[in-house]
């Protein structure tokens, strides 16, 4: 869908999806090691479902930003499309209790940076290249 530039803004998404699940799974839950919130503060049963890694940051929230940061600019609908459910994963991993705030916002900037860099990569290759 979405011809030459659905195909472009896919490449990037993908792209900048995968350089923040590095950054944020590979990366920074193995340095940081935070446990998850306590279990007593949310009086649902989807608090037993809780993955066992570290909570910081949220990797599902810098994937989900990664890709509609690096798609919108390419393809400004789709990103606008893409928006709402970003916002409904990071509001459902505070709620859900698999994170804490900050591990939300730090998994937002991740996503930012790793479709920033996703999408400025090609130019700052090309401009040093010898």
């Amino acid at each position: 869908m979405g011809g030459w530039r659905g195909r472009k803004a896919a490449v990037a998404g993908l792209g900048a999806l995968a350089l923040a699940q590095v950054v944020s799974n590979g990366l920074c839950k193995q340095l940081a090691d935070r446990p998850r919130p306590p279990q007593e503060w949310f009086p649902h049963d989807e608090v037993d479902d809780r993955p066992d890694s570290s909570s910081f940051p949220s990797g599902h929230t810098a994937a989900a930003v990664a890709f509609t940061a690096a798609v919108a600019p390419t393809w400004p609908a789709a990103g606008a499309v893409c928006a709402v459910p970003v916002a409904a994963v990071a509001l459902e991993r505070v709620q859900s209790g698999a994170h804490y705030p900050s591990d939300v916002a730090a998994g937002t900037a991740i996503g930012l940076a790793s479709a920033w860099l996703t999408r400025r990569a090609p130019h700052l290759i090309l401009r040093h290249r010898p």
